[in-house]
């Protein structure tokens, strides 16, 4: 399958997200000749186990994540960082993680927006708000390269289309940026050939970056 690329906003030292930088990024996308071919959504759900430690083995998750991908709703994935484990299952393991209550949700988040065509380039640009909330936590963007499935291969034109891209969004002067974090695909299993376990695992990946940073840049409250 096309190799992607996820990447995160990062805002610049005391700035945050907003619909504007949203708004802007999605501007610059058509700007340079993104053809608009409709929306996208896929679904990220923090799980926590409901089993006390005591009781569980050392190799019992404490925690993990499920991801629901746009392009393959009958399949959910599992990643479990901390043991590098990533899992393809059907959809309806949800329903049976549910019925067996050995885990709960946390917090769910969608990501959500629109997608573009620029050649053998897929853009899709998001924002990424609570479940039952409209409260903006982050933007992201998924980058695809539709003639390539070899990550390593795809490294050189996936990195002059982003500088490219860098450097149509420096027009607007945004406070921030796009960052592209690279996992360590291999510590997960993950061969050179593009997979959705992938995609699954960017997505775990830059999830735990965005928290990481809103944390950084909130004020502390008492």
């Amino acid at each position: 399958m096309p190799i992607k690329w996820i990447l995160h906003w990062q805002p610049n030292p005391g700035t945050t997200v907003n619909s504007q930088i949203l708004s802007e990024v999605s501007q610059c996308a058509e700007t340079i000749n993104g053809v608009k071919e409709g929306r996208w959504k896929s679904v990220l759900t923090f799980y926590k186990s409901m089993v006390r430690e005591q009781s569980a083995g050392n190799d019992f998750p404490r925690d993990f994540v499920g991801i629901s991908l746009a392009e393959q709703s009958s399949k959910y994935f599992l990643v479990i960082r901390g043991q590098r484990l990533v899992v393809e299952a059907e959809s309806n393991i949800q329903m049976i993680m549910e019925k067996l209550q050995s885990y709960k949700t946390r917090v769910a988040l969608n990501f959500e927006g629109n997608q573009y065509q620029l050649g053998d380039f897929q853009l899709r640009v998001g924002k990424v708000y609570p479940m039952h909330s409209e409260s903006l936590r982050g933007i992201v963007m998924e980058m695809e390269y539709l003639p390539i499935s070899s990550w390593e291969k795809s490294h050189k034109i996936m990195g002059e289309f982003f500088d490219l891209w860098q450097e149509a969004l420096s027009k607007r002067s945004l406070p921030g940026h796009f960052a592209h974090i690279e996992p360590n695909f291999a510590e997960y299993g993950l061969s050179d050939q593009y997979t959705l376990q992938h995609t699954a695992v960017q997505y775990a990946s830059i999830t735990a970056q965005m928290i990481a940073t809103s944390q950084t840049i909130q004020p502390t409250r008492n």
